[in-house]
């Protein structure tokens, strides 16, 4: 038996979220947001997190800086449960991530300051603790630079020891999309971009056109749409599955705990289509509280809404540090 039902190799950060913002912000002037929050930030942390509350045995590797922001990031991450016994502190003055997110409603500004995590190296990780899993998970391909050149040959290490692979590439600040995700494409059990994203990495105008190119080299993606929630393309069958209705308190963070559920019912051999449920009920269950994982830390919070939203798989109780 595998130690991790899946391991994550990503980057970790704070969210600094400011609301009640108007979309037109002036210059030189002192704008007052009528909310603050700050929580775990990054998609690869948001997902691991999310991923050990929903009772998965998560193993994660990340860089972080020396400084408080890194010391807070972790330690929200390890009330998760999950392992970060392979997780290493940069040196001195070194600096962690900050994403700044402006929210104005159902949009957002996201503003990011990477600090260490273009610094993390293939060569900075533990392939045989990366590989003590059934399945391994990337996000955040182009803001983790530092990994590029490694991630072809890790990528194929992984394979012929028998795991799967699932990549969310989330946006791409320099909007190239090219790259090292062409050589990484070929590797990929699973593809979990959204609906942006997945026009952008097949270079089409709409999902369906990019779904005909992708599906030829995936043999599974899944396209979150927001409240609509997921087109999935499985071989040559693509097929929609709704999203759940709710009212959102936040946004932030529900592609990755969208994720966080689609990954966790796969992991237990669900169905393609219970794996995009689970999905889309974990994604609503993330709006429901500020950031990625707020939702997720409120357990009066969440067992109400998976009794009114099952999810297709039983949830153990968090292993909560």
């Amino acid at each position: 038996m595998a130690d991790f039902d899946i391991t994550i190799a990503g980057e970790v950060n704070l969210d600094l979220i400011l609301y009640g913002l108007d979309e037109a912000i002036p210059l030189n002037r002192e704008i007052l947001a009528s909310n603050f929050e700050m929580t775990l930030g990054s998609s690869s942390a948001i997902l691991a997190h999310n991923l050990a509350v929903l009772g998965r045995r998560v193993g994660f590797v990340t860089l972080c800086g020396s400084d408080p922001m890194g010391a807070i990031a972790m330690e929200r991450l390890a009330e998760s449960g999950a392992d970060l016994s392979r997780c290493a502190k940069g040196a001195e003055n070194t600096k962690t991530g900050v994403t700044i997110l402006l929210s104005h409603g159902r949009s957002r500004r996201i503003l990011t300051y990477p600090g260490i995590m273009f610094d993390m190296t293939v060569a900075d990780l533990d392939v045989d603790y990366l590989a003590s899993a059934q399945h391994f998970h990337l996000s955040s391909l182009f803001l983790q630079k530092g990994l590029h050149a490694g991630l072809p040959g890790l990528f194929a290490e992984l394979k012929r020891r028998g795991l799967t692979l699932s990549l969310d590439t989330n946006d791409d600040p320099d909007d190239r999309w090219d790259g090292v995700l062409e050589q990484l494409l070929p590797y990929l059990d699973v593809l979990l971009p959204n609906d942006d994203e997945v026009r952008r990495i097949a270079k089409r105008d709409s999902i369906e056109e990019a779904l005909d190119v992708l599906s030829a080299r995936v043999p599974l993606i899944a396209v979150k749409c927001g409240s609509r929630g997921a087109l999935v393309q499985e071989g040559s069958r693509r097929f929609a599955v709704p999203g759940v209705s709710v009212e959102p308190v936040d946004t932030i963070g529900a592609g990755d705990s969208f994720n966080a559920g689609f990954l966790a019912a796969w992991l237990r051999g669900a169905t393609i289509e219970q794996c995009a449920q689970a999905g889309n009920i974990t994604g609503a269950l993330s709006t429901q509280n500020q950031g990625g994982t707020e939702a997720f830390r409120d357990p009066r919070l969440m067992e109400e809404f998976l009794r009114e939203h099952p999810l297709p798989f039983p949830v153990a109780p968090a292993r909560r540090k």
